[in-house]
């Protein structure tokens, strides 16, 4: 048994399930969402979604005060369905994709890291998962306006 339990942060998605994957696995999506606050962007992204692919994300503070990589490998993908990987520190992370009732749902659990408050990790992942809320809903918005121009 791990010694610390996996923490899940989970949200739902007023989009298509195809159209939330698109917006999650896809570079020039990334870049758009992967942040917990303003004060952070993603400058780049990179992502081979497969088993065995990698992956990573830089993240850093707008004001370039710091930054890190946010990066590992699949372990195991099934399009529309889940994602698992394993990140560069050895930590697991499962995310599952779900359409119930014109919504998407999003869990995703991921082992905690030692340095910072659990809680603490838990609102982070929390805050970037509710900025891509904001993103995926944004998007489908405006297509869906282009696909019916009446």
């Amino acid at each position: 048994m791990k010694k610390n339990a996996m923490i899940t942060v989970k949200t739902k998605i007023r989009a298509p399930l195809d159209r939330v994957w698109e917006a999650w696995t896809l570079p020039e999506h990334i870049v758009q969402w992967n942040q917990a606050s303003e004060d952070w962007h993603t400058p780049h992204a990179q992502n081979d979604l497969q088993t065995g692919g990698r992956f990573l994300s830089r993240m850093e503070a707008k004001d370039g005060s710091q930054g890190f990589d946010f990066s590992g490998q699949y372990n195991e993908v099934k399009p529309l369905e889940y994602i698992y990987y394993t990140l560069d520190d050895g930590r697991e992370v499962k995310i599952h994709f779900s359409e119930k009732k014109n919504l998407t749902e999003i869990i995703e659990s991921f082992d905690p890291e030692e340095t910072f408050p659990h809680e603490m990790q838990q609102q982070g992942w929390q805050a970037i998962l509710d900025q891509f809320k904001t993103y995926a809903e944004a998007i489908f918005k405006r297509q869906d306006i282009r696909k019916d121009p009446g």
